[in-house]
């Protein structure tokens, strides 16, 4: 999306929370970038005072650029901007447990866009589209899986793998909560070795004993290796999403649902949602025992994957035409729905 606005000779500034991987992608795709928070905190005293100082980095850089259109998630801190620049804010959320950042962006956003899949009623400034975030990357228009890409990686093109996503858990509505327990972790690598290579993914640091699943992959080519996989096992459900639109069969764990990886199972049969609960978690492993047990699993990936795109729209290019059309466009999309809107 941003090398299509500038295409069309629009000036962008991307502002960045340090999480993760997000300041490795923005440096291996060449796009500047202003850091203007860390998330390493977990209380909720330190977290309300990063959202302080985020909210006044924010002021501080929109002094000095001077938008005309604020973009991004669920961000209060970019909403309140936006109010104090009197500058409209415009936002795709598809994550419902992101309570708090909904609340303010509700009052001070001018558009929601969400999934037509998501599963709260966000009022009058909801616009829901035919979409999930990871086709704004991952839409064929933009992405073209490299196995080449994965060399000296330890991956074998005619291998069957699978990956297993942990997570941190340490994003604002994460707080309180933790993720599949030692023993699960421990018996899904021992069921899953049976039927491929385990490679281990996580944003946090893993015991010794899981060091030498971990795979060494930069995270621009993470997605080559999702497409690729034979199954995604995990706590992330962007990867799982991520795997749904490549048409890889994903396992999802979380102790909350999300209104997309719920369709991708009831509509796609591409993701298996689980909560963290003992016996779900003993079910997530049988189940994911099940798909690997399938001979042609990949195969029926493709093919859901393709009724999945041919259902869904080309998100990227409807949100450059809405924010250039921005607000004339509003109204006109109630008489003649354009994208798949609804």
């Amino acid at each position: 999306m941003i090398e299509e606005l500038k295409r069309k000779g629009h000036e962008i500034k991307v502002v960045a929370i340090r999480k993760d991987v997000t300041c490795e992608l923005l440096d291996a795709f060449n796009i500047l970038y202003e850091i203007i928070s860390e998330t390493s905190v977990k209380g909720i005293i330190e977290k309300g005072i990063i959202f302080l100082k985020t909210t006044y980095a924010i002021f501080q850089a929109s002094r000095q650029f001077k938008p005309d259109m604020y973009f991004g998630r669920s961000s209060p801190m970019m909403a309140i901007n936006s109010f104090f620049f009197r500058k409209p804010h415009i936002l795709f959320e598809d994550t419902e447990i992101a309570s708090f950042s909904l609340m303010i962006c509700k009052v001070f956003s001018n558009v929601i866009i969400t999934p037509t899949c998501f599963t709260k009623d966000l009022g009058h400034k909801q616009l829901r589209i035919e979409a999930y975030k990871e086709l704004f990357y991952l839409y064929p228009n933009y992405y073209r899986p490299n196995f080449g890409s994965l060399d000296g990686s330890g991956v074998d093109y005619d291998e069957k793998y699978i990956i297993i996503r942990f997570l941190a858990w340490d994003a604002h509505h994460d707080i309180g909560k933790s993720g599949l327990t030692l023993e699960t972790k421990r018996k899904a690598i021992r069921e899953f070795e049976k039927y491929g290579r385990v490679f281990i993914t996580s944003e946090k640091p893993l015991p010794d004993e899981f060091e030498k699943y971990r795979i060494t992959v930069s995270p621009e080519k993470m997605h080559d290796l999702l497409c690729y996989a034979t199954l995604l096992y995990g706590e992330s459900s962007t990867m799982a999403s991520e795997c749904a639109v490549l048409g890889t069969h994903a396992i999802f764990c979380d102790f909350a649902g999300r209104g997309y990886t719920d369709e991708e199972e009831s509509r796609y049969d591409l993701v298996y949602n689980f909560r963290l609960d003992s016996s779900s978690q003993e079910a997530s492993i049988e189940k994911a025992v099940e798909l690997l047990q399938e001979k042609d699993l990949k195969e029926k990936g493709r093919e859901k994957r393709e009724r999945l795109l041919n259902e869904k729209i080309d998100v990227t290019s409807f949100m450059v035409w809405f924010m250039e059309n921005y607000p004339g466009n509003v109204g006109s999309m109630n008489d003649k729905p354009p994208f798949g809107f609804t």
